[in-house]
């Protein structure tokens, strides 16, 4: 099925023939597309189709098994959420550090923090509701907390592209309302956002348009058009198993 149409809007990312996988074995059908800028996108399926390896490929940490991913206007700045299991949580070191990271990239590892970045990270843990925890070990944080910690880092890098793997997981309802505002925020403020979800109400609610990879084939579009294959899609693995 042919990927996202641009219409009159700018592609980011384009996909040609893509086809992702590990050590060379596919998990995916060649996937073409664009990414639009100012987009936010689901990435939704059954576990094991893909959607990480997309985000993963997107970063440059694993290579695809075949096609092409390029930029339209060159690579841009990315933030990244990986999902928590992929976290270290014993390292030591306090929410105020870790939210300070988001300024990295731009910055520089080793560059002082100015004023106006400390003011922005300041104002970034401030929204997530975690000032009068700013100085404790990550260690001592809840499941939310620690990912409203790692959102504080993503409103500093203030990133063109933002890639989130399953920002929900491990946190309740009302944290993730709470997030799920923040990720409108970033798209109402011109960011493009990524996300692979599992939530197939909030998808309908939130994401206007929805990448569906399955094993043998994807759909690619508007949320409302998009959402009822990957029903069909899971009744009939259902009367499969």
């Amino acid at each position: 099925m042919a990927g996202y149409s641009l219409g009159d809007s700018t592609a980011m990312i384009s996909l040609n023939q893509l086809v992702l996988g590990y050590q060379g074995r596919a998990v995916t059908p060649p996937l073409t597309g664009h990414i639009v800028k100012g987009s936010m996108t689901a990435i939704i399926g059954a576990n094991g189709t893909g959607k990480s390896t997309l985000l993963k490929t997107i970063l440059k940490l694993q290579s695809p098994v075949s096609g092409q991913l390029s930029f339209t206007e060159g690579r841009p700045r990315i933030a990244w959420l990986p999902q928590l299991a992929e976290m270290e949580r014993q390292f030591p070191t306090t929410v105020y550090d870790v939210v300070c990271m988001g300024a990295w990239p731009a910055r520089g590892l080793f560059s002082s923090l100015n004023r106006q970045i400390r003011l922005r990270v300041a104002d970034a843990i401030e929204r997530v509701g975690l000032t009068t925890l700013s100085k404790q070990p990550i260690e001592a944080l809840s499941g939310g907390q620690f990912q409203r910690m790692l959102f504080a880092r993503l409103l500093v890098q203030n990133a063109p592209l933002v890639l989130l793997d399953e920002p929900f997981t491990g946190v309740d309802s009302q944290t993730s309302d709470f997030l799920m505002t923040l990720i409108c925020q970033m798209h109402q403020a011109g960011q493009t956002v990524m996300a692979v979800l599992h939530d197939n109400e909030l998808v309908s609610r939130h994401f206007p348009q929805v990448l569906l990879l399955t094993q043998d084939h994807f759909h690619w579009g508007d949320t409302a058009e998009v959402l009822p294959h990957y029903c069909k899609s899971s009744i009939n693995l259902a009367l499969s198993a």
